[in-house]
């Protein structure tokens, strides 16, 4: 059995997912709720996948670099423990998702000079991120990415989170686009929950997404994203 109230799969450089993850670190506050951080590869999950046809140009460098910082992530996990992740990531998603973009960020994410200091923030060595080259943790990362997958199936993005592990039911998302007040945080994971517990409930979607509401996107806290298409957690350009 894991100790874990909810297990939380994630790729750093995803907005949805990080967005996802600020309310949930909010509900375990208030509920005294563990959460277990595993790794979702996007670069991995779309690896079949044409990103010149598929994908707005940024998207292959941006995966690229979720990719090399989830290997950071998995050698901090193996040499400093699984306690370690969530504080990880939590420093990660504060520089990418919670500044304004710049050009060529989402090269720079993929480099020492990036995530040295979110590894400072995080309490840990800067020599972790010598894993950003070390393609050995791929295997590691390919491997969580298709254990989320078999949850859920394979037609879906990040987050995915499965509630009471290792048994309970998984979903891809919730996918929100802005983070509800602390005082709505546990009314919205509770009703997200009553759904997921109905053993015959699948799906509840729609492709209309707001742009997220984080500094990156160029979206502030008191105002809502303009709505965009979105398929398959990402905007393709085509199916």
């Amino acid at each position: 059995m894991s100790d874990a109230d909810l297990r939380f799969w994630f790729d750093p450089v995803c907005p949805f997912a990080w967005l996802t993850s600020q309310w949930v670190r909010e509900v375990a506050r208030q509920r005294e709720y563990a959460v277990e951080w595993r790794f979702i590869s996007l670069r991995l999950l779309n690896a079949h996948v044409d990103y010149d046809t598929h994908f707005p140009p940024e998207y292959e460098a941006g995966h690229t670099a979720g990719l090399r910082l989830l290997r950071v992530a998995a050698r901090a996990r193996a040499e400093h423990g699984a306690a370690a992740v969530g504080p990880l990531y939590e420093a990660l998603g504060a520089r990418i998702h919670e500044v304004a973009a710049q050009r060529g960020d989402e090269v720079r994410r993929g480099t020492r000079e990036f995530v040295e200091p979110a590894l400072a923030d995080a309490g840990l060595p800067a020599e972790l991120a010598e894993a950003l080259d070390d393609a050995s943790w791929d295997a590691q990362i390919q491997a969580e990415t298709d254990e989320a997958l078999a949850l859920t199936g394979k037609d879906v993005g990040t987050p995915i989170l499965q509630f009471r592990p290792p048994e309970g039911i998984a979903f891809f998302g919730p996918v929100i686009s802005r983070l509800p007040a602390p005082e709505e945080a546990v009314a919205l994971w509770d009703h997200v929950v009553g759904l997921a517990s109905f053993p015959g409930f699948a799906e509840l979607k729609r492709s209309l997404r707001e742009r997220p509401q984080l500094a990156s996107f160029g979206v502030r806290t008191d105002e809502a994203g303009a709505q965009e298409d979105w398929h398959g957690g990402s905007r393709r350009q085509k199916r």
